[in-house]
């Protein structure tokens, strides 16, 4: 099962790298990753993707609890929650072809970014499975040149948070 782990942990050098370095250790796959500063400059936000039934993502909480960096650790996926994923595509699109892509861009809720004679970069915020269904539909509208993904960022509903 897929699961979206937050993390707090303190902005030190070499934090991220010893909680990669527990995944990696122990044959877990991070299939995205996110970090950035929280509104606590001398904290971050990590957000990661990994596979694994319940009991291994246990595991990999209990083990990252453990890490001196990490302040706090909570599986998203355990909860409600809300998850985004920021697609930044860039489109070499035939003229005949233009507004095929600017209709599937209005219907996923994107934003042309820059329009140039050769191509069309789009940004799109939306769940994972939309992101991906939009670049096959993208592709089917010209040629994808390039493809940035930020990675799941996931935020609980209600009151639950994710705190020091």
């Amino acid at each position: 099962m897929r699961h979206i782990i937050a993390i707090l942990l303190q902005n030190e050098a070499g934090a991220l790298s010893r909680v990669a370095g527990l995944f990696s250790s122990r044959g877990y796959n991070i299939e995205s990753l996110s970090v950035a500063p929280t509104d606590d400059p001398s904290v971050s936000r990590l957000t990661l993707v990994t596979k694994g039934s319940d009991a291994v993502i246990q595991q990999i909480n209990s083990q990252l609890l453990k890490l001196v960096d990490v302040v706090s650790v909570e599986d998203m996926t355990r909860g409600e929650h809300v998850e985004r994923e920021l697609l930044l595509i860039k489109v070499r699109v035939a003229a005949d072809r233009e507004e095929t892509l600017k209709g599937l861009v209005a219907r996923s809720a994107g934003k042309v970014l820059s329009v140039t004679a050769d191509c069309h970069i789009v940004e799109l915020t939306a769940s994972e499975a939309q992101v991906t269904a939009f670049i096959g539909d993208a592709a089917s509208c010209g040629e994808i040149l390039e493809v940035v993904r930020s990675g799941a960022l996931g935020i609980a509903r209600g009151e639950r948070r994710l705190h020091l």
